[in-house]
């Protein structure tokens, strides 16, 4: 019995299945039916092993702080012992 859930099972019934081989063949067909919103599951000797899918809209990610702004603010020093010294406290 495969791993994965009952409902796993359920909501891959309602995907398309294309093999391993089908994909190498038919990359380009597979590709603009995802396109247009078709969902595959890919198997591999009859097990799923990867899902194909449309990219759905992306979560906003945190952005990196403002490195130059960081920088401004640090106080301007040519002496790098004195720099190491405040590092190290």
């Amino acid at each position: 019995m495969p791993f994965y859930s009952r409902a796993q099972r359920v909501t891959m019934r309602h995907m398309e299945r294309a093999s391993v081989r089908d994909l190498h063949l038919k990359t380009s067909a597979l590709i603009k039916n995802v396109v247009q919103g078709q969902t595959y599951v890919i198997e591999s000797r009859g097990v799923p092993v990867a899902e194909l899918r449309p990219i759905t809209a992306r979560r906003p990610t945190n952005r990196l702080p403002n490195r130059e702004a960081f920088i401004r603010k640090l106080p301007r020093t040519n002496d790098i012992g004195k720099i190491l010294e405040e590092d190290r406290l």
